[in-house]
């Protein structure tokens, strides 16, 4: 088995930490994208998030995923089960840039073809991530066509496989985690915005971080089962938070002042559409069910903006201030309105 680094060893980044787990408390958020410098620690953040994410609670030796109780069309005529009810890890599936559309969508199962004779379907990485998290490392140097398959994917919840004389179609609702550096190419505007949050990370600038990265690191590389030991308490503990934010969300009371609060800060900065206030009301939930607390506040609120709306701003070609900026001087000036 993979050992990967801890999720609570990673050093500083606060900001991306937080999103992605707010993505795990409410998977209705659309997901995550990181943005910054090479070697700053976003692919270990994700791979981190996947141990510390509970099990789902599926039907034993389903292929999609599918809940107990509940098999999906695709899952009756593809899957050799016998209904009975279990648990899986849940799916942290990578897509790697070099796939091919069959590997990502599924094909015809040709082992079963050739040895079998029976058309059969194989399922492919969106089958494996669905009720999971699907993460793209790069995702800004993905293939167009893949890019227009996920957007659709994206906006249905489901994969819909015609070819080859096969007619599948399967749930395929899943947490897009993507991670890039903008210095080797901009994300196509229409997948930026299935985003949920977009946060930004840095090489980190204090000497006692660095150390410290570096310290850490290199302690896992030379003995791996005893630094995740080490963390295990650590991880153990924002696993159960995890778990309790999940049952918890759908009782946090968002009052109609942070509603309006939060519409008025998108009609300031200018963002477009609406999913961004759709994301302010669900990401700030999310953290106030993960702070155990019952209710959001305007404090959440100013915690969360940055993540959910620097991403959908409009942007002239002379505007240099960052958008970050912009959305701190438009809640100041809410707040002293």
């Amino acid at each position: 088995m993979r050992v990967v680094f801890p999720f609570s060893a990673i050093v500083a980044q606060d900001e991306m930490k937080l999103a992605l787990l707010l993505a795990a408390v409410d998977r209705t958020l659309g997901g995550v994208m990181v943005f910054g410098d090479r070697g700053s620690g976003k692919t270990t953040a994700v791979r981190g998030l996947a141990a510390l994410l509970p099990p789902l609670k599926v039907i034993a030796g389903c292929r999609f995923n599918c809940e107990p109780g509940t098999p999906c069309e695709a899952c009756v005529g593809v899957c050799r089960h016998t209904g009975k009810a279990g648990e899986a890890p849940a799916p942290v599936v990578d897509l790697p840039l070099g796939a091919t559309e069959d590997r990502v969508v599924g094909a015809l199962d040709l082992e079963r073809a050739l040895t079998l004779g029976e058309k059969a379907f194989e399922p492919g990485l969106l089958a494996r991530a669905n009720r999971g998290f699907l993460y793209i490392d790069e995702v800004n140097l993905l293939e167009d066509h893949l890019v227009d398959l996920l957007l659709d994917v994206a906006q249905s919840g489901e994969n819909v496989v015609e070819r080859e004389g096969l007619s599948i179609r399967h749930p395929a609702r899943f947490v897009l985690v993507g991670s890039g550096n903008p210095e080797e190419g901009e994300l196509r505007p229409q997948l930026l915005d299935r985003f949920g949050l977009s946060v930004e990370v840095t090489t980190p600038d204090r000497l006692a971080d660095r150390v410290e990265v570096v310290k850490r690191r290199d302690a896992f590389d030379r003995d791996p089962a005893a630094f995740v030991e080490l963390w295990k308490a650590k991880d153990t503990a924002v696993r159960r938070r995890i778990k309790a934010a999940q049952g918890r969300i759908g009782d946090i009371v968002v009052p109609d002042a942070v509603l309006e609060q939060g519409s008025r800060l998108c009609m300031a900065v200018g963002a477009d559409g609406l999913r961004g206030e759709l994301t302010l009301l669900r990401a700030s939930r999310a953290l106030a069910a993960l702070e155990g607390r019952e209710a959001v506040t305007d404090a959440d609120l100013r915690k969360i903006a940055p993540m959910a709306l620097r991403h959908r701003l409009r942007r002239g070609p002379l505007d240099e201030q960052a958008s970050t900026a912009r959305i701190d001087r438009a809640l100041d000036e809410l707040k002293a309105a």
